[in-house]
């Protein structure tokens, strides 16, 4: 397995809503080994969440480890569960030392595929329920400073432009 390099934010692949995975992930060996590096890329860089186009591929799958719960989502939908909202913090790796209040579904139905093309139907709540939705969006093209407040957006893209890793 590898440590895949991490895209931040200002790459453009970021901004690249992501290709499906093909209609039975167990015939792309190749996504497999994708899915064990983007395992070891998320814990090497302490993350609870990570899409593929984080380390430049527009496949659509996610990786998670929230609360002892670990696995991966091919070709991800959701759907919430109910209309309460919660508001908490929210960060990314490809936005390093950079957070805010993001107001997510509390409560959400995940489908997809495992790399066994088997189907995933779940209700997940808590970390979970928002790595999904962060996660999903990733795949979709949208960082999660989209869904701050103006304030929040504003204070958050003076952090960026302060950082040291955006003036490298």
């Amino acid at each position: 397995m590898t440590v895949l390099n991490m895209r931040l934010f200002g790459d453009p692949v970021l901004r690249t809503v992501a290709d499906p995975v093909q209609e039975n992930p167990a015939e792309d060996p190749a996504l497999r080994t994708l899915v064990a590096d983007m395992l070891e890329t998320m814990d090497a860089y302490g993350g609870v969440g990570l899409a593929a186009n984080q380390v430049g591929v527009t496949k659509r799958v996610f990786v998670y480890d929230c609360d002892g719960d670990r696995g991966h989502i091919c070709n991800p939908t959701w759907e919430p569960i109910g209309p309460e909202m919660l508001t908490e913090q929210e960060g990314c790796l490809s936005i390093p030392d950079v957070g805010g209040e993001v107001p997510r579904h509390a409560r959400v139905r995940v489908r997809g595929t495992d790399l066994d093309g088997q189907p995933i139907d779940r209700e997940v709540d808590g970390l979970l329920a928002r790595c999904v939705q962060h996660e999903t969006d990733h795949l979709d093209g949208v960082l999660f400073l989209s869904k701050l407040a103006p304030e929040q957006r504003k204070a958050a893209m003076a952090q960026i432009r302060q950082s040291e890793w955006f003036n490298q």
